[in-house]
């Protein structure tokens, strides 16, 4: 009994194991189909996310092809009669401007580097079509555009601006006057301030297209009041041209490339540390100019050296403006709800937060020169980059000032603006202004060629609307 016992016993749990085998072939079976399935449906899901981010990635892709498309439908337009501008007849008709090829697109806005009668341009527009852009409403009113007359035209394109650029109908008035024919001299020319014709339709709607993107009215105003701007050579339709300028580059040591600077004077070239000392110059000449040639504050809320340029006589010029502001507008920006002071930080330009008001200052606390020595001198001047010379007295002199410079707030309250706040910020600017003056002198070089740099003689201008 017990050997059968035992058989028996030995024969029911290896039928038992059998069974839990077939089970677990099962359980696996239908686990490893349930994975498969998974799988298969994760790879599907990630490769149409990838299709479609690709598609995505490609709709905004910089490409010739996209690129001479959108010219040759602005060339249609033109040829209907649609839009006009006088670079219009060269780019569609006579072939005098030539496509090179594209540099910048994103959400619509479109930078073309191409060649205009042998010179090379930047081509730009916010807003990929004509369409896109609102039209002036008062045609819709008029049987005929030539029921405007220019003055009416000078009205609704100050408005505009007024708008555009953030300044209210009061200040028209400060700064020393002027009115709107003097404002639109400046803005553009005698050409349009003395036109005794009217206006077409392609003409009102190319200008109001124009008149709608803030860097195009903010470079038409400002280039014939300072040469720190990129100049508007002109337009077509909603694209305008500007001169090209080689933009800098935070990799760069130097930012900018030196290379291109043409031979100055008996001297030769200048040595790479003398043209930046130059430049740097330049920068502090900048600044000034911003504060103080206009009616209000010019800030600037996206220093970096991708936004700035440099021409062949080392003049700085801002060729990205979309984050400049005049200060009334700079004012409505910062004027917002906060619980701390990164609440109140609006890209490079900062205010503090009034923690009982809950409420951003309206004034700006930090200012250009500071940040400008912050991201552009202080990697510049720093002892990595001089090496040896780190050590020189004005050298240690120069890296101090800069340090002070970049940490000093340039911002005034709105109780020390009427008692001429902002002393410290002056104090350091003359600073780093006498400094590099005697670097160029301490190097045997001319203030000739526009090295050294003061305010004697400095023009005021005003800018009214």
């Amino acid at each position: 009994m017990l050997p059968g016992g035992l058989a028996s016993s030995g024969g029911g749990r290896g039928g038992g194991l059998c069974l839990l085998r077939w089970l677990g072939l099962r359980l696996w079976s239908r686990r490893g189909t349930l994975v498969f399935a998974l799988l298969w449906f994760g790879s599907w899901l990630f490769l149409n996310g990838l299709v479609l981010v690709h598609r995505s990635i490609l709709s905004d892709y910089c490409t010739d092809e996209k690129s001479k498309r959108i010219l040759q439908r602005l060339c249609l337009e033109f040829g209907e009669g649609s839009v006009t501008g006088d670079m219009c007849e060269d780019l569609c008709v006579l072939s005098l401007v030539e496509y090179k090829r594209c540099l910048y697109y994103e959400n619509g806005k479109k930078v073309i580097e191409a060649r205009w009668r042998g010179k090379p341009i930047i081509l730009k527009s916010k807003l990929e079509n004509f369409s896109s852009y609102e039209p002036l409403a008062i045609l819709d009113y008029q049987d005929t555009a030539e029921e405007l007359s220019p003055l009416d035209v000078v009205f609704y394109a100050t408005l505009e601006v007024r708008n555009s650029l953030g300044l209210a109908e009061d200040d028209e008035d400060e700064g020393g006057g002027g009115g709107n024919s003097s404002s639109l001299a400046r803005l553009w020319g005698k050409k349009l301030k003395n036109r005794d014709k009217s206006y077409s339709r392609a003409e009102l709607a190319s200008l109001w297209s124009l008149l709608q993107q803030e860097e195009y009215t903010f470079l038409r105003v400002l280039q014939d009041l300072s040469t720190h701007v990129a100049k508007v050579l002109g337009s077509c339709g909603h694209f305008y041209a500007v001169e090209y300028l080689s933009a800098g580059h935070a990799w760069d040591q130097n930012i900018f490339s030196l290379d291109e600077v043409p031979d100055q004077g008996r001297a030769g070239r200048w040595a790479a540390r003398e043209m930046v000392h130059r430049i740097a110059l330049s920068f502090l000449d900048m600044v000034w100019r911003f504060d103080n040639d206009f009616t209000h504050k010019l800030h600037l809320c996206d220093i970096k050296p991708e936004n700035f340029a440099i021409r062949k006589d080392l003049t700085v010029v801002a060729i990205d403006v979309d984050m400049a502001f005049f200060e009334p507008k700079m004012r409505d920006i910062l004027d917002q709800n906060c619980s701390s002071d990164d609440d109140c930080n609006f890209f490079d330009c900062s205010s503090r937060c009034n923690r009982i008001k809950r409420r951003c200052s309206p004034h700006r606390r930090n200012s250009n020169l500071q940040v400008i020595c912050e991201k552009i001198f202080r990697p510049w001047f720093s002892p990595t980059l001089l090496g040896a010379k780190a050590a020189l007295p004005l050298q240690v002199e120069l890296q101090r000032a800069v340090q002070e410079c970049s940490e000093t707030d340039g911002g005034v309250e709105e109780s020390e603006e009427d008692a001429g706040g902002g002393g410290e910020g002056r104090d350091v600017h003359q600073r780093l202004i006498s400094i590099l003056n005697r670097l160029l002198q301490e190097g045997g070089t001319s203030r000739e060629g526009g090295g050294a740099w003061d305010r004697k003689g400095h023009v005021h201008t005003a800018l009214n609307f």
